[in-house]
């Protein structure tokens, strides 16, 4: 009778545990499928509301860099007129603008020698795009308050190969981070992507003198090989002196 007893005991165990792993299974993938759907629905939100190129409209002729309508440092009386293509996306561009632009500005912009100009790369994905128009639409109200969200951006960059720079993210940040601007008026041009064309045509324009990445330097219209401060430097420097001869 107890060998019949321990047996049945057995029995009993050995279903149990495998019922119990089953059991705690089927809770853990319940719970990832609700946390997956939770995700998918609110990144679908956030792709809702990002622009597209190929839905931008207008004609778009490439007839010139257009200095007049970029954000710029400087003198418009300097002889170099250097143009920084760039991304908001793009980690390089966030380390060139941390690591050496004000270096660059004291000892070019601030001497007299170099006006600098902030052109749109946008092209790693369409958030890229979105908070290149939030850098128009708050430049067309203030170019000092651009220089502030570059900076201030950059510095609160998200991951290149996310999608951050969402409507709700970029309202936020401007809002609790770029003082000085009719926020209302700045909600409604980024909602309604009001310069969405602005950004296209830069980067039509940036693509047909030879940018295909970021950052890249123009140094009075000569494209550089290479993004490096020293390549930069080289270059001014030989049309200054150039200049004086």
């Amino acid at each position: 009778m107890k060998r019949s007893f321990n047996s049945k005991t057995s029995s009993k165990n050995k279903y149990a545990v495998p019922m119990l792993i089953a059991a705690l299974v089927v809770v853990i993938l319940i719970g990832g499928l609700i946390l997956i759907k939770d995700r998918a629905g609110s990144d679908t939100s956030a792709l809702d509301n990002l622009p597209n190129y190929t839905e931008v409209e207008g004609k778009i002729v490439v007839d010139g860099l257009k200095y007049e309508k970029q954000p710029h440092l400087g003198s418009n009386t300097a002889t170099i007129k250097v143009i920084e293509f760039a991304d908001f996306k793009c980690p390089s561009c966030k380390k060139w603008t941390e690591k050496y632009m004000d270096q660059f500005i004291k000892d070019y912009v601030d001497t007299g020698k170099v006006e600098f100009f902030f052109m749109n790369f946008a092209f790693l994905d369409r958030d890229s795009y979105l908070a290149a128009s939030a850098g128009e639409a708050i430049y067309k109200q203030s170019n000092e308050k651009f220089w502030d969200y570059v900076h201030k951006l950059y510095a609160n960059q998200g991951d290149e190969s996310e999608i951050w720079a969402t409507e709700k993210f970029i309202l936020k940040f401007v809002k609790n981070n770029i003082d000085g601007i009719d926020y209302a008026q700045f909600e409604k041009d980024l909602k309604n992507q009001t310069y969405m064309y602005d950004v296209k045509e830069d980067f039509k324009i940036a693509g047909s003198f030879g940018v295909n990445g970021t950052p890249q330097f123009m140094v009075n219209g000569v494209l550089l090989k290479d993004s490096s401060y020293e390549s930069l430097s080289a270059a001014i420097d030989q049309q200054l002196g150039s200049a004086s001869n």
